[in-house]
């Protein structure tokens, strides 16, 4: 059962918090995203309603509806959990969630296209965006000064670019070369 579209990963279960069904969450990003969540999306169990949260350093703890024991919980580890684009909190100015970066096209220092944003890993101490292009597929780290997300008027995310600075060969150009 693969997530449904329009969702983000959020992260994954760790296991049992307690006797009473709730489950600690390994969080991709900031805990707090999840604390106002009315549900959540898990692998293999589909939609569930989230009766209460609590923060938990480093992450997070759900209640879920249906859960209610620590057997239960622990049946989830290690499955991930997503919520809906649509229910996350809104962020502040010159903040985004890693959704909006998917299908923004890539551009090299002089506006020309490389190619576009397939999705966003978090990968530990590196986010890796997974940029389709026209040699196929590479992973573009998303790091500062070399790779900038340019936003609109709005203030939300619009392209990705790479500044001159960059290092040669980030998304594999010359490797055929060599």
């Amino acid at each position: 059962m693969n997530a449904p579209a329009d969702t983000t990963r959020l992260g994954y279960f760790l296991g049992p918090h307690g006797v009473q069904g709730g489950v600690k969450v390994y969080v991709l990003g900031d805990p707090q995203q999840l604390l106002a969540l009315p549900r959540v999306w898990v692998e293999g169990q589909g939609w569930l309603r989230v009766r209460r949260t609590e923060a938990l350093a480093p992450g997070a703890v759900l209640h879920l509806a249906g859960i209610t024991s620590r057997e239960a919980a622990e049946a989830l580890r290690g499955l991930n959990v997503y919520a809906a684009d649509a229910d996350l909190p809104p962020l502040e100015e010159g903040s985004y969630y890693y959704h909006e970066l998917r299908g923004l096209p890539v551009r090299d220092a002089d506006g020309q296209p490389l190619g576009e944003v397939r999705d966003v890993w978090d990968s530990g101490h590196q986010d890796l965006l997974v940029v389709s292009h026209a040699g196929g597929e590479a992973f573009l780290p998303l790091q500062a000064p070399y790779v900038l997300v340019q936003t609109g008027e709005s203030g939300r995310p619009q392209a990705i670019a790479l500044t001159a600075d960059a290092p040669a060969g980030l998304l594999g150009e010359g490797a055929e070369e060599a």
